[in-house]
């Protein structure tokens, strides 16, 4: 048993929040149902290259005539079904509010009004069936002066503040390495249907989680905020210093990039004993050391250049020093701890074969989450899905598909 099995979710998302969103409910047990465009898809269908295709290497992989599957489709959308419909097309629409009958859960990350003018926005819905769950991601929520604006993650990290301290002092603002607000929202929004369906059991009722990119990018500025109110101060890019932690940060060693991350006064004891710094009374707190960190930095970076970096690692770790090395996806994914907590899994694709793809993070005791099916190919479920769950025939099917509703 999971968690969530026999919740039904009707996933009208794209890209990347939505589906993130989507596949951490699948993956804990919902059965996501996913309404695609017919003939297209997602649009993350086609971002690439990288493209897999039936046999890996394929003679044919760099041919526009040849359809490959998106690694980036592919790292978000497993354990779900695909459903071609469009619901613009009155037999569509008869087909999607049959299916949103049948569902727990509707995900939606259409801008703002759109769904509204075609009558399937939460109001009109839950007058049907005030037992949904209805979760709309968009850039800037429902309410207020910009919601009707569309919101993408890097325009998000630029107006959220994350770009404005994230850089070095003297360079330009970087955005992180992955689309950290597409993924933090999936995050917030499935934590939030999974609040809306525990109060349901109380309530009897559904209702709706309304999600703001804008909101999930501030709620990750934490302490950074709090400095920031506190002081009235604009926190400024340190780099990969921290502003109240010092050492906390990347050092180069003579091979390599490592993070010493010394967290208590303790930690600073053991640091400088294992360095062969003097534990000198003028860098004794971690006060001190914030203040005088252009003393500190250079003593503590000239002293780990004379060493490999995984001389220090394994020396530090000895002492209870938390430290890392800065490692590639390569150097990480040969960790051999990401194989005993199961973060590499392994799911037959339909036409790909076997594909990798991430484990579930979250590990549940007793009632576990679980990579049960490979991402689906574009309408993969559409029949089963209108013969075993709507009662469609299969000439009924085929009309549906001549007259490309499906």
């Amino acid at each position: 048993m999971a968690p969530l099995d026999g919740i039904t979710v009707l996933d009208l998302t794209r890209v990347l929040s939505g589906p993130y969103c989507t596949m951490l409910l699948a993956d804990m047990g919902a059965r996501v149902i996913k309404v695609e465009q017919p003939g297209k898809g997602d649009d993350t269908r086609a971002w690439g290259p990288p493209f897999l295709y039936p046999s890996a290497p394929s003679p044919r992989a760099g041919d526009p005539d040849v359809n490959g599957e998106s690694a980036y489709f592919l790292s978000i959308n497993r354990n779900k079904e695909s459903v071609t419909l469009d619901f613009k097309h009155p037999d569509g629409r008869a087909v999607l509010e049959r299916l949103i009958a049948r569902s727990d859960v509707l995900v939606e990350n259409f801008r703002p009004g759109t769904l509204t003018r075609l009558g399937l926005d939460y109001q009109t819905l839950a007058a049907r069936d005030p037992r949904l769950v209805y979760c709309s991601i968009s850039g800037f929520g429902h309410s207020g002066p910009r919601s009707k604006q569309p919101g993408y993650d890097a325009i998000m990290q630029a107006e959220g503040g994350l770009m404005s301290i994230t850089g070095s002092a003297d360079g330009p603002p970087y955005r992180l390495g992955v689309a950290i607000v597409d993924i933090v929202s999936g995050m917030f929004s499935a934590y939030g249907i999974a609040l809306a369906l525990f109060a349901r059991e109380r309530t009897g009722r559904g209702q709706e989680v309304d999600l703001a990119m804008l909101d999930a990018t501030v709620a990750l500025l934490t302490y950074q905020a709090g400095s920031f109110f506190a002081t009235g101060n604009v926190p400024a890019r340190l780099g990969n210093r921290h502003p109240n932690i010092v050492p906390y940060e990347t050092f180069a060693s003579s091979d390599g990039d490592l993070v010493i991350a010394v967290g208590n006064d303790e930690q600073w004891r053991r640091f400088c004993a294992v360095a062969g710094l003097p534990e000198e009374e003028r860098f004794a707190t971690n006060r001190q050391r914030v203040t005088a960190y252009d003393t500190l930095r250079p003593l503590v970076a000239d002293r780990l250049r004379t060493q490999p970096r995984q001389y220090w690692i394994d020396r530090l770790t000895a002492a209870g020093v938390p430290c890392g090395s800065v490692r590639n996806l390569q150097e990480l994914f040969d960790d051999p701890q990401l194989g005993a907590r199961e973060m590499i899994a392994r799911v037959e694709h339909a036409t790909i074969g076997q594909l990798r793809t991430l484990g579930v993070p979250l590990k549940l005791s007793e009632t576990p989450g679980s990579i049960k099916t490979a991402p689906p190919t574009l309408g993969q479920h559409t029949d089963a899905v209108l013969e075993h769950d709507l009662g469609f025939s299969a000439g009924a099917i085929a009309a549906l598909r001549e007259q490309q509703v499906i």
